[in-house]
């Protein structure tokens, strides 16, 4: 922990350009890869399948894709993603993948070492971020090769472990494991501070660091966002680390840049009704797991109560049905509402997730089916939870049920936990008048920079940039660190 003080002490000293992530998950691993120096060009007579792409690459190909605009070779894309950028790098690196095809990365990487800036990733877990709160054996929604980092393709890692992947997919806890490996296999592991939980992110003026103790400094940001024309602003991050001991160990360092990786695992959705803060309500899923590990629920025992039609809540019915575990399963929406996800998913490529949507649709209350242990509720929603373990539920029709159950599981969704920017970061998202959620309203950046539109120097990757997919996120990466190499000004074309 010395050393690791000494290192934070250090980078403040020297007036480095220095960058500090929020959040060590596949954002920030990949923005640490390419601003570690290592630098993507268009590899020599590869063939890019889309042909305008192939002959805007050909254009520079001894100019770095970094170095390049990204917004003229982006442009045109189509996919599964909203961003632009997200688009390029992923159809860059798998160059067909959405129709089927294994045509390799048109990218070759050259490591050079004297374009990487100086930078710090903070993470409360190990590299991977939420992969590691995710029970290992769950299987990953997306394909496995899609869970892929630059330059070390996931399925290649694999099988130096001597698996391949079950129905193209992996697990969770495979997942985790590459990451880790990642980090360690391209030299990023000094970069990275693990155990870290970061406070505050707030503006401060440069001249007020040297100038004023701590305590000043605490006093004079009041107005936290506000930018000072007439002085250079930097921001202060304040957190702790968790030391061997469990204790906590302050710290307080200034950057430049702020990029916020932060994901969205934090907060689960709460429903706001009475009884939910009751301890046998639980809104993650690792509670069951625990549930059935220490033999509180079993086979013999009242109902578990599931909420949500999401895939973790499908998940919770698959790993309570492999333990042969009773279930009410409440949901709000109709069986068949093309909103639903299981809705959206190839059955062939998603049998489990298909089996989840069969029994919603054929095990409902009023009709008895073919699964033993399992009752689906759909468009029926929670009212309240009582101390005696009875829940009570209404219908569309405004009728009302009691059941006793074991425990209940409100799974539906989660958003991130911003509570260390002013405001919990509502000042930044496209609404400004409510709260950052992934999917409703994200953090409002620049498409082609990751720069938050509302503050300049602090970017945003990942759900919090509205890329929810591993594949999607390395192009916030991508367009973070041009944005950062460009501000840095190293050896530019």
């Amino acid at each position: 922990l010395e050393t690791l003080l000494k290192e934070l002490l250090n980078f403040q000293k020297h007036k480095f350009f220095s960058i500090f992530f929020s959040g060590n998950g596949p954002s920030g691993i990949c923005l640490s890869y390419l601003l570690s120096g290592y630098t993507p060009y268009f590899k020599r007579h590869s063939l890019h399948p889309h042909p305008i792409l192939q002959r805007k690459l050909e254009e520079a190909p001894e100019v770095s894709v970094l170095d390049q605009d990204l917004e003229y070779l982006s442009e045109g894309l189509e996919g599964r993603s909203h961003s632009p950028v997200a688009l390029l790098f992923d159809a860059l690196q798998r160059p067909d993948t959405d129709f089927g095809g294994t045509a390799e990365s048109v990218l070759t990487w050259w490591h050079e070492p004297d374009r990487a800036i100086p930078h710090l990733v903070l993470g409360r877990n190990a590299p991977g971020g939420a992969w590691h709160s995710i029970e290992g054996s769950m299987v990953t929604l997306s394909r496995g090769e899609w869970m892929g980092l630059p330059d070390l393709p996931f399925k290649e890692w694999l099988k130096q472990k001597r698996r391949g992947l079950r129905n193209n997919r992996a697990t969770a806890e495979d997942i985790a494991q590459y990451y880790q490996h990642y980090v360690m296999k391209k030299g990023l592991q000094k970069n990275f501070r693990c155990g870290t939980v970061v406070t505050s992110v707030r503006k401060v003026s440069a001249e007020s660091i040297s100038s004023h103790t701590q305590k000043d400094l605490q006093e004079d940001s009041d107005s936290l966002w506000d930018s000072n024309e007439q002085s250079t602003e930097v921001f202060q991050v304040d957190g702790y680390f968790k030391t061997v001991e469990g204790d906590k160990e302050p710290f307080s360092i200034h950057a430049e840049n702020v990029v916020l990786a932060t994901g969205t695992y934090d907060n689960p959705t709460w429903l706001g009704v009475k009884g939910e803060n009751l301890s046998y309500v639980h809104h993650q899923l690792s509670a069951l797991e625990e549930a059935v590990k220490s033999n509180s629920v079993g086979i013999m025992s009242d109902p578990v109560l599931i909420v949500g039609a999401g895939l973790t809540a499908a998940d919770a019915i698959l790993f309570a049905h492999h333990c042969n575990i009773p279930v009410i399963h409440v949901f709000r929406r109709r069986v068949s509402d093309p909103g639903l996800i299981f809705n959206q998913l190839p059955k062939m490529m998603y049998p489990e997730y298909h089996k989840v949507h069969q029994m919603m649709k054929e095990q409902t209350a009023a009709c008895a089916g073919p699964y033993e242990c399992y009752i689906s509720l759909p468009e029926h929603h929670v009212l309240s939870f009582g101390k005696d373990r009875k829940c009570i539920l209404q219908d569309k029709n405004g009728c009302q049920k009691a059941y006793k159950i074991s425990m209940a599981l409100v799974l539906t969704g989660s958003n991130p936990n911003l509570s260390f920017l002013p405001n919990d970061g509502i000042d930044l998202a496209m609404d400004s008048e409510q709260p950052v959620n992934p999917k409703r309203n994200p953090i409002d950046v620049d498409p082609f920079t990751y720069e938050c539109t509302q503050e300049k120097g602090l970017y945003a990757l990942g759900p919090l940039a509205g890329d929810n997919f591993v594949r999607f996120v390395q192009g916030g990466a991508l367009a973070a660190a041009s944005s950062l190499l460009k501000k840095a000004n190293k050896n530019p074309p």
